[in-house]
């Protein structure tokens, strides 16, 4: 083997190596992604039934007009508008649970 093929050799593993290494981080790196997007999407439902009951209280004859409740329930909506700004991330999961459902159904259905 002449030097340039050993070179040319050691420049190959290394390339590989590296892209092995690349394709490892990538790939934990989505999976990290995904899993914090479902939690997401699982702490903005858990706000958006805190809300609802939130909301349900307050409508009750009894505590109709209560200011505690009233400023409860609009800390409430506010915070569940925040939690909106990430809808990008917590979509990302929601979009595939969506995706997969319609074909679900159809393998029950066989």
């Amino acid at each position: 083997m002449s030097r340039l093929e050993m070179a040319l050799s050691g420049i190959l593993f290394l390339s590989v190596v590296f892209n092995v290494f690349l394709f490892m981080y990538a790939r934990m790196a989505i999976v990290r992604l995904l899993a914090f997007s479902e939690e997401l999407g699982d702490l903005q439902q858990m706000i958006n039934s805190f809300a609802n009951h939130v909301k349900g209280v307050y409508e009750l004859e009894m505590f109709y007009g209560d200011e505690t409740l009233k400023s409860l329930m609009e800390h409430a909506v506010s915070f569940r508008e925040q939690i909106d700004t990430f809808e990008y991330i917590y979509s990302l999961t929601e979009q595939e649970v969506s995706e997969n459902t319609p074909d679900e159904k159809e393998e029950e259905e066989e």
